[in-house]
């Protein structure tokens, strides 16, 4: 009686503190909530990535549950008050790990609880008003021999009533590259019409491929670096493993990091860095200067190029322009003449763009002074008369113009008015640079450019918005010397990445998604091994939908796989290797429970006391923990397999 008594205390504490986290989701802490000293509960909304979303597609908010992350001077059996917050101090993670699962039994367990209080039939639990709360997923250990990794419960529901509710299990095993241990398709589909009485069925596919993959710049771990790959999917699937057809929806993922010393647009990535050195040193006071672009000195550069604008002017030379556009260009290396046709130098630099050029490979505070006192004085001597763009709005650019007049105003070449000076240089010429390219390909009009050249904001944000160029220079460069993607898809792929940078931060993670027929990735595709390949089988529809999902991917399926079998899991393939690809096979599970089964007929018809009732769950659940086999043994000896019994999962049953 008393273990009964504390079964239905256990779940209520558990409704209460569900129900309390979702109806105050919009003021509580990010910081997930403690559940009888070892329980992690977190509410994961739209904002968030799911970590179900490989194997399920339903709510966008949902509870997680997993192990509480304790330091290891901490008490674990401490008391706690149900609702606390976890203290920070108690919350912070081993450097490296990941969220951490619960014992199976304890997930099983948990399940069980919350099923019971969705359940209205369980009427002794005296719930007042029962609130349909979101779909609850539980990290699990996979001690038990399916290994189960998932355990989840969604109720069903019409208006605000709820109908019934579906269980999910999710197992995995693998790494393996032995493909006799894939199951048949035909298994699958009657496997599942077993399990959920259906007569007929239908397939979906999904595939995965990857088309090209760079480590990241910065050496670090993880999923940094430059990705592109394509996702496949397609209706009835004849087979495991099969090739998507041609027919198949695809859809392409890019997420580029800049500054691939590989990459046609490298030396522009350079140019930029030293863009983004000056804005940070005029921010902090701070310079940090990168590597030199060029050989030479800037100082001997300028001397040079002052020198031969000095000589144009007495009739030295017959071709100024066009000497001064080939000079700039010799400045190119080998690799920028090879690829020029997709970015080359403009051939309309005005004075301050090519005394950016100059001064690009500065080094130092004092050689960015010199070169300028050099400028200034030939300027305000007559030597030169250099011509500028119009609209030209840099500080070096009016001092041309008054040049023109013969009255210069004084420049204190002191603190930060050098840096900024070239500054604003180096980001008109950058500014017209990026234009040329996406314009002069016939990517964006000017009007659609205007966000990113505006000089309405502070100089700051005008980098910011330069370095959001920059990213999509890369991305179409990219997808045109390495996809070659025809016009029509890069030029929706720019208005793709300008309306995500018009509205967002600079973020080089961001996937961005393009829709593209797949006969125009087939080449890297049709002889690959897939990342993931999927059969999802469907029965129902509406909410009696129910759907059994076999998987098989290169990469653990789970974040907590890693985490609680550190060393287990290593990269076991190469892109491009002839040997075996090496999957992880995971296997997701419904049994659905409601009215037409019939409801929770079994615990309510059969049993006259609430008391009864609790104990009979009570040997239930017991049994789901310690003894899954003996449960399925007394089930098959007369127990109405229909009922909706809390604790019931399909790796119970």
């Amino acid at each position: 009686m008393a273990a009964a008594g504390g079964l239905c205390r256990a779940a209520l504490e558990l409704y209460g503190q569900l129900r309390r986290i979702y109806e105050e989701r919009g003021n509580v802490s990010e910081e997930p909530y403690l559940f009888e000293t070892d329980v992690e509960i977190c509410l994961i909304d739209d904002s968030c990535k799911s970590p179900v979303e490989s194997f399920w597609n339903g709510s966008n908010t949902m509870y997680v549950l997993q192990k509480a992350q304790h330091h290891e001077d901490s008490d674990p059996v401490e008391e706690s008050n149900p609702g606390d917050i976890l203290e920070a101090s108690k919350l912070v993670p081993k450097e490296g790990s990941g969220p951490m699962a619960l014992p199976i039994t304890r997930a099983r367990w948990l399940n069980s609880l919350y099923a019971m209080v969705q359940n209205p039939n369980m009427t002794h639990l005296k719930i007042r008003q029962l609130v349909v709360l979101p779909p609850l997923w539980i990290r699990c250990d996979s001690a038990d021999p399916q290994h189960t990794y998932w355990l989840g419960a969604e109720p069903l529901k019409a208006g605000h009533k709820i109908t019934g509710i579906n269980l999910y299990t999710v197992t995995c095993n693998g790494p393996t590259a032995d493909k006799t241990c894939f199951p048949n398709l035909e298994e699958l589909k009657t496997e599942h019409k077993m399990r959920h009485r259906s007569s007929t069925v239908m397939t979906k596919g999904f595939a995965q491929y990857e088309l090209f993959r760079a480590p990241s710049v910065e050496d670090t771990i993880g999923d940094s670096g430059s990705r592109v790959f394509v996702d496949m999917t397609w209706k009835t699937v004849d087979k495991i493993l099969e090739t998507p057809p041609l027919t198949s929806t695809a859809m392409l993922n890019i997420m580029l990091e800049s500054g691939d010393p590989g990459s046609s647009v490298y030396r522009v990535y350079r140019e930029l860095q030293l863009l983004l050195t000056l804005a940070e040193g005029l921010k902090t006071g701070v310079t940090e200067w990168p590597e030199r672009l060029e050989s030479e000195s800037a100082v001997k550069l300028v001397q040079e190029f002052l020198t031969d604008l000095k000589k144009m002017m007495f009739g030295s030379c017959t071709s100024g322009n066009g000497n001064e556009t080939e000079e700039i260009k010799s400045d190119s290396t080998a690799a920028e003449s090879a690829i020029k046709s997709i970015f080359s130098e403009r051939g309309d630099l005005d004075f301050a763009e090519q005394v950016w050029c100059k001064m690009r490979s500065v080094g130092s505070y004092q050689e960015v002074v010199e070169c300028l006192s050099q400028i200034i004085k030939s300027l305000a001597c007559g030597d030169i008369q250099p011509w500028i763009h119009q609209g030209s709005n840099s500080l070096l650019s009016k001092l041309v113009q008054q040049s023109y007049h013969g009255k210069m105003e004084t420049v204190s070449l002191s603190g930060i008015t050098p840096i900024q000076m070239l500054l604003e240089i180096g980001l008109d010429k950058m500014k017209k640079d990026y234009v040329s390219f996406f314009t002069g390909r016939d990517l964006a009009a000017l009007t659609d450019m205007e966000y990113f050249i505006s000089t309405s904001v502070d100089l700051q944000e005008q980098v910011h918005r330069v370095q959001k160029l920059h990213h999509m220079l890369e991305i179409m460069v990219s997808s045109t010397v390495f996809l070659c993607l025809k016009h029509e898809n890069i030029y929706l792929l720019t208005k793709i990445c300008m309306k995500y940078y018009k509205e967002n931060p600079l973020n080089e993670k961001h996937v961005f998604q393009l829709p593209i027929r797949p006969a125009l990735v087939e080449n890297f595709y049709q002889n690959d091994h897939p990342e993931i390949w999927k059969v999802d089988i469907i029965s129902g529809h509406g909410p009696k939908e129910v759907k059994t999902t076999w998987r098989v991917s290169t990469n653990p399926p789970f974040d907590h796989m890693t985490s609680n079998n550190t060393g287990l899991f290593l990269n076991s393939t190469v892109k491009g290797s002839h040997e075996e690809r090496m999957y992880f096979i995971t296997l997701a599970q419904c049994s659905q429970e409601g009215e037409e089964k019939p409801f929770g007929s079994f615990l309510v018809q059969t049993h006259k006391s609430a008391v009864q009732l609790e104990l009979l769950v009570l040997l239930v659940l017991s049994l789901c923990h310690h003894r899954p086999a003996l449960l399925t043994n007394l089930l098959s000896l007369g127990l109405p397999g229909g009922s909706w019994c809390p604790g019931r999962s399909a790796s119970s049953f």
